[in-house]
């Protein structure tokens, strides 16, 4: 359920289009739907202006395609993030409007709001490695209705290619810079740029890399102001704070 429909349905409702018993059957799922399995929070994008995303590792593909059905009925999309290839396969042969993204891991449904041309977001990443959580975090922006430009392959090992990028960096509202090994990626883009940066640590990298850790770490102390860190490979997380960023400064309504 999102704002526009509820207030359509209130709309209906006061120009005797719709009565009142039949705008209750259709809000009757609000605030939540318990399936026994999983109980779907269908009242969040009244609140934060973005349906809930259902966490699809763990979840079987039977659970998958009925959390993903009652979510597409209540906000018209839905999104499920780290769906494997096998269970993908299985939930596109029940939903076949369902649409998978092997690199993102992002199975989903529905249409997306259209996205104006500013502000933007710029996602960065430090090398193709890093893609599967970089395009988790550009394409659940683009699912929550805003432009994405990427960069890839980038990282500060060939740190030219970044420097060739600075004017499409400094025109974004707010950055999110994916890199795993030492993690410099992030402190360089924040002490080229006046926008928030969000560093995604990824568990790319040998030896004392440490499944991200070193990363991680490098990024919470960073030496460059305005940067804000999620945890390793969170890659939807990062696109949400940016979305939170992106919204509270273009005046799109939530």
């Amino acid at each position: 359920m999102n704002p526009e429909r509820v207030q359509e349905l209130l709309r209906q409702v006061a120009a005797g289009e719709l009565s009142t018993t039949d705008a209750v059957e259709q809000l009757k799922d609000l605030p939540f739907v318990d399936l026994g399995h999983t109980t779907l929070d269908t009242h969040r994008e009244l609140r934060q202006g973005a349906p809930e995303a259902v966490f699809g590792a763990g979840k079987s593909a039977e659970q998958l395609v009925e959390i993903l059905q009652h979510l597409h009925r209540s906000h018209q999309r839905a999104l499920a993030t780290r769906v494997n290839r096998d269970k993908a396969r299985l939930v596109q042969e029940a939903l076949p409007e369902a649409n998978y993204n092997p690199v993102s891991r992002l199975l989903t449904m529905g249409s997306r709001p259209e996205a104006p041309a500013q502000p933007y977001t710029v996602v960065a990443c430090a090398g193709t490695s890093d893609l599967p959580v970089a395009e988790e975090a550009s394409q659940t922006l683009e699912f929550l209705g805003h432009r994405v430009e990427r960069l890839t392959d980038v990282g500060v090992a060939g740190v030219h290619r970044l420097f060739d990028k600075v004017d499409k960096l400094r025109g974004a509202r707010v950055i999110i810079s994916v890199a795993g090994m030492e993690g410099a990626l992030t402190s360089l883009i924040g002490g080229l740029v006046s926008a928030p940066v969000i560093g995604v640590p990824t568990s790319v990298g040998y030896g004392v890399a440490r499944g991200g850790e070193t990363a991680l770490h490098a990024m919470l102390v960073s030496c460059a102001s305005g940067v804000a860190v999620v945890n390793i490979d969170n890659g939807f997380g990062a696109a949400v704070f940016a979305s939170t960023i992106l919204k509270g400064s273009s005046g799109i309504p939530e």
